[in-house]
């Protein structure tokens, strides 16, 4: 198996890093991964992760949520009641920061295109990217849309989309960099981009520190905070224009940390503690379990949060 060593931080080109974490694969393969942490930046990655072509097998199961679509489980039930809420906000904030005229929407790692399908409903011409095969099948056979292959990205058209979106799947992505160049090549002058990724600098991340759910390595290759996704996109020509925290997903990370630590309890003990701090990142968008970051072209964003 190859695995991928980094040397340079991706966000500042610093070349020293540190051990932060050590976590384990609790969803998959009960194997350790280390997180390191830039010396510089504070920007945290997974060390030595697999390489897109061996990492296949840490997705291959039934179970893996956004290729299967799985209702199994209190908690998956509690991700499903989730995403729908969120699926609304999602689209909701779309329309709101949307203002080019272009009229396609591009999701990239749109899993089973449950957030395309939204979209096509609200009148919107959709594209979505997906590298896993079965879940690209599941969305043109349930939901009718058009899903390429990781492929496609270099092969669309410069400025063809309006807005672009990666909801939770900026931090899968091994050409971390070079998709966002990509991205801002394909993006309108005026068009928007939405990146919602998990916030290690949220309240349930310091709480259950290396055993948190949301590290989810080796899946996870990248762990944002809102200062380095800061940096990370003002280095590929992007300025933040707001941001929206994703409170609920503390209750859900909760539960699933709870449960891999084998407690009985864990749907309980996961909600008391996903209430405890869905109500202090509450004051906080920087402090929420997740994050949503509006991005503009750095030479059209109107302000910043």
């Amino acid at each position: 198996m190859e695995y991928i060593h980094i040397d340079t931080c991706p966000v500042c080109g610093h070349n020293h890093s540190e051990l932060a974490n050590t976590c384990i694969d609790y969803y998959a393969t009960g194997e350790k991964f280390e997180i390191f942490r830039c010396a510089n930046c504070g920007f945290l990655f997974t060390q030595d992760f697999p390489s897109e072509n061996s990492i296949g097998r840490y997705y291959d199961t039934k179970d893996y949520i956004s290729h299967s679509d799985t209702n199994k489980g209190i908690v998956n039930k509690l991700y499903h009641m989730v995403r729908n809420h969120m699926m609304k906000k999602k689209a909701d904030i779309v329309r709101t920061h949307t203002h080019s005229s272009a009229p396609w929407l591009l999701d990239i790692g749109c899993g089973i295109g449950v957030f395309l399908s939204e979209m096509a409903k609200r009148g919107w011409s959709v594209k979505g990217i997906e590298k896993n095969k079965e879940a690209r099948e599941f969305a043109h056979r349930n939901f009718g849309v058009a899903v390429n292959g990781p492929e496609m990205l270099d092969k669309f058209e410069e400025s063809s989309f309006g807005v672009i979106t990666l909801w939770h799947s900026l931090e899968h992505l091994e050409k971390l960099n070079e998709t966002l160049k990509s991205i801002h090549k394909l993006l309108v002058e005026n068009g928007t981009v939405f990146i919602a990724v998990p916030n290690a600098a949220s309240e349930d991340a310091a709480h259950y520190k290396e055993m948190w759910a949301a590290y989810d390595v080796p899946r996870h290759l990248w762990h944002f905070t809102p200062d380095t996704m800061r940096l990370l996109v003002e280095k590929n020509g992007f300025g933040i224009e707001k941001i929206y925290p994703m409170p609920f997903d503390a209750f859900y990370v909760s539960m699933l940390t709870e449960k891999y630590k084998n407690n009985k309890l864990h749907f309980l003990s996961g909600a008391i503690t996903g209430l405890k701090c869905f109500f202090k990142a509450s004051k906080n968008p920087g402090k929420s379990s997740s994050v949503i970051y509006v991005l503009k072209k750095a030479e059209t964003v109107n302000f910043r949060v």
